[in-house]
């Protein structure tokens, strides 16, 4: 049965966020609010628990897994990032993008397009996540909440919690995120690639 921590959309309680870090250390997957819609994630390298998410979601071994960053310095030490790279990423986070970026050694090969050798990152711009993976001191591993058949994320923590009270071990509810999952845009090229538009907007970067 997965636990369901009502936390502080604004001011986060320092003990849940606490608690929810033990959870994810542990080997826990969760559910947790982002700055676009619900997400589902574990701790970075965690096999059995990336198993269960894949499963859960009927993903298949093409899929980018997201690794949630708490700034720039960190996002650059799991993917290779060029000066113009930089400058847009600076301009886009915190913020509800994800970026697909040629990941460094330092991300689990598992993680990465089995053939393109590529991870998506995204600095989001959520005081809970931002705290959460402050408390891990490393990326939490994700991907939005659409479940098999639907084309939108999970909105509602209380139906969340209904439909996976028993495949995840904690439910976040961090009031309403939104509808829209994020925008992702492929810097993997010489000129940005949009993948799929979400809430973030495209239009200074495709200007």
């Amino acid at each position: 049965m997965a636990q369901f921590f009502q936390i502080h959309p604004e001011n986060p309680q320092g003990r849940l966020i606490n608690q929810a870090a033990d959870i994810v250390a542990a080997g826990g997957v969760i559910v947790f609010p982002t700055d676009s819609a619900y997400a589902i994630g574990c701790r970075l390298g965690e096999k059995l628990a990336l198993e269960r998410i894949r499963a859960l979601r009927q993903l298949d071994k093409k899929h980018n897994f997201t690794l949630m960053c708490r700034d720039l310095s960190e996002l650059a030490s799991y993917a290779k990032v060029d000066n113009q790279m930089f400058r847009l990423l600076k301009n886009h986070t915190p913020g509800p993008y994800t970026f697909i970026m040629p990941a460094t050694a330092e991300v689990p090969r598992r993680l990465m397009h089995p053939k393109r050798k590529t991870i998506g990152l995204r600095v989001p711009d959520n005081p809970i996540v931002q705290a959460l993976v402050e408390r891990l001191g490393e990326p939490l591993m994700s991907c939005s909440l659409i479940m098999p058949g639907d084309t939108q994320p999970l909105t509602d923590p209380y139906d969340i919690r209904d439909t996976l009270e028993h495949q995840v071990e904690l439910v976040i509810d961090g009031g309403f995120c939104g509808l829209e999952a994020t925008t992702v845009v492929d810097l993997t090229g010489d000129e940005p690639v949009l993948v799929r538009e979400g809430c973030g907007s495209v239009d200074e970067i495709f200007a």
